[in-house]
């Protein structure tokens, strides 16, 4: 199975995490599935609470959409989710994230049989600092700087990343620039994820249009869930 296979359609990932469940989360997996979301993501930069659980209660009401972990380290991992985002922040040089997290269960997951997707992780100054970026300890690059993330996504994709993630970060007050999003979609052949401050129809219609095949929302549809159906109407608009 190749969970992010694309050909040309865009796709929309709604993304969980497992510390923000609020009492309409069951409704709101509930509307996600009714509206035609095509991914779950699950995790966040800093997880206490128990990312299995929030997988099986996703399972249990969309057992066919795929339910992907986004993990912030190491512990959140539950063989229960299809499969995971094995990310390495490219754009950083703190070992911990782009090796070290992954030596701690590399054998659990593959024992697991889940699939896995190896990541190259790209931050992008969003405008604020992000809870990723003071984890992570890492600095995220310019938005300005085309030249170096594009330089950045291309080296991932030569150390044989499978996807290129570039992530303004949650809750970012700016999300990726278009110009920066087309010039490394230009440049690499595999998928391309987008996340972090989309709270906006014309956001996604830019992003998408600029060549982004999957885009993440997370922080908006949890403040204003209603924006959820007419967000995955103009991601399907273009199919």
């Amino acid at each position: 199975m190749n969970l992010l296979k694309t050909s040309d359609k865009k796709k929309m990932a709604l993304l969980i995490d497992p510390d923000k469940p609020n009492n309409n989360f069951l409704n709101f997996i509930e509307n996600a599935k009714k509206f035609g979301i095509d991914y779950f993501f699950v995790g966040g930069s800093i997880v206490n609470n128990s990312v299995a659980d929030i997988v099986n209660n996703i399972k249990e009401i969309a057992p066919k959409i795929p339910v992907i972990l986004f993990p912030g380290n190491a512990n959140q991992f539950t063989d229960k989710a299809d499969g995971i985002l094995y990310l390495s922040l490219i754009s950083g040089r703190n070992p911990d994230f782009l090796i070290g997290q992954h030596i701690t269960n590399s054998v659990e997951i593959k024992k697991s049989g889940i699939e896995v997707i190896p990541t190259g992780y790209i931050l992008i100054d969003g405008g604020k600092k992000t809870s990723v970026q003071k984890v992570s300890k890492t600095e995220p690059i310019d938005a300005n700087n085309i030249n170096l993330a594009v330089s950045t996504a291309v080296a991932g994709e030569l150390l044989g990343m499978q996807a290129i993630y570039l992530e303004a970060g949650s809750g970012a007050i700016n999300s990726v620039p278009t110009e920066l999003i087309s010039a490394v979609k230009n440049s690499i052949n595999k998928p391309l994820i987008v996340g972090g401050g989309i709270k906006t129809k014309e956001q996604i219609t830019n992003i998408l249009s600029a060549g982004a095949n999957i885009i993440v929302v997370g922080n908006s549809l949890e403040d204003k869930p209603e924006l959820l159906e007419s967000f995955l109407e103009i991601v399907h608009s273009f199919n």
